[in-house]
């Protein structure tokens, strides 16, 4: 079995923290878009049951502005993973 120094032991594990370091914002902004979306429709709904009357355009300008907020973040991951296919 070959030995690994400590220098290159501390390489690798370098390398790990930050792998495990890549995902979470992704994960954090869809987390939180679902979560506004929810306040969102709370919201609507409550002014919905107050006024009688929906606010259309506002609706379908924020699920349109979440929608692209996520599919942008999307093809970001995937041009990632493509890159790190190609170094392969």
């Amino acid at each position: 079995m070959d030995k690994i120094s400590e220098k290159d032991l501390e390489e690798l594990l370098n390398l790990k923290k930050k792998q495990k370091k890549r995902g979470k914002f992704s994960k954090f902004i869809v987390t939180l878009v679902i979560l506004l979306n929810v306040i969102f429709t709370a919201a609507v709904l409550y002014i919905f049951l107050q006024v009688g009357s929906e606010p259309q355009v506002l609706i379908g300008a924020w699920f349109t502005f979440t929608t692209g907020e996520l599919w942008m973040l999307a093809s970001i991951k995937k041009k990632k993973v493509k890159e790190s296919e190609n170094e392969y």
